[in-house]
């Protein structure tokens, strides 16, 4: 082979070899979105829900506010109660989330059901739940029309049995440092694993990423101060 035709052979590989090496990190980058080393080892509750199942993305956030002012906002989630916070076209039927803590969507208790789409079609089952601590939301779908079964019994040919998880721990400043991640498993596997890379991880990160910025404009805002009162008639 004449050395210019190799030299541009060696380059073609090159760039393609870099190409992949940055994928795999913008991949990689993606499914650590703001976590610790620490964090993304962490053993975490949904392992005991789904044993066996690989772990998905590992994604965290630190609120300048304690758990007790964090957790309201996550446990009134829910397409029929305040929406998820994130692109509301996307996950929320186009309705906005909510603004503010609703007393009457912070009764969500283990074993609750909360919707996923604004139909019911779809919900998830509130699988774990530690107030101010843990919340774990778990999705069991038989596949390819997404119906729901028990993961109790034996699962269908296809599906995708997933938990999307929400763990909360004090920080020393007397914040809130929030992880979120969740483990998955499906068959066909290989069909599933494909999708994944392709969709279901951008898309997460898409929407997840927009869920903590919403979470942040809510949570971090200044507190409203009180009204002033009236004077006294003379």
């Amino acid at each position: 082979m004449p050395a210019p035709a190799i030299v541009r052979r060696a380059g073609g590989l090159a760039a393609f070899a870099a190409a992949l090496a940055g994928i795999h990190l913008g991949r990689r980058r993606m499914l650590r979105w703001g976590a610790t080393w620490e964090e993304v080892e962490a053993h975490y509750a949904d392992e005991a829900l789904i044993p066996g199942a690989p772990r998905a993305s590992v994604m965290a956030t630190t609120f300048a506010a304690p758990p007790a002012a964090v957790w309201p906002w996550l446990v009134q989630m829910g397409c029929d109660r305040a929406g998820f916070y994130s692109w509301n076209r996307l996950d929320n039927g186009g309705n906005p989330s909510a603004d503010r803590i609703h007393p009457e969507w912070q009764d969500l208790q283990q074993g609750g059901r909360i919707l996923a789409v604004p139909d019911g079609s779809v919900w998830f089952d509130a699988a774990v739940l530690e107030p101010e601590r843990t919340l774990i939301l778990r999705s069991s779908l038989a596949l390819p029309t997404p119906v729901h079964f028990d993961p109790a019994g034996r699962p269908p040919r296809a599906f995708n049995d997933s938990t999307w998880g929400f763990f909360l721990r004090p920080t020393d400043e007397g914040g809130t440092r929030l992880v979120v991640t969740g483990v998955g498993r499906g068959e066909p596997a290989h069909v599933l694993t494909v999708l994944n890379r392709i969709f279901w991880e951008p898309a997460h990160w898409v929407m997840q990423t927009r869920q903590f910025a919403e979470l942040h404009r809510r949570i971090d805002r200044p507190a409203q101060p009180a009204a002033a009162a009236a004077p006294a008639p003379a």
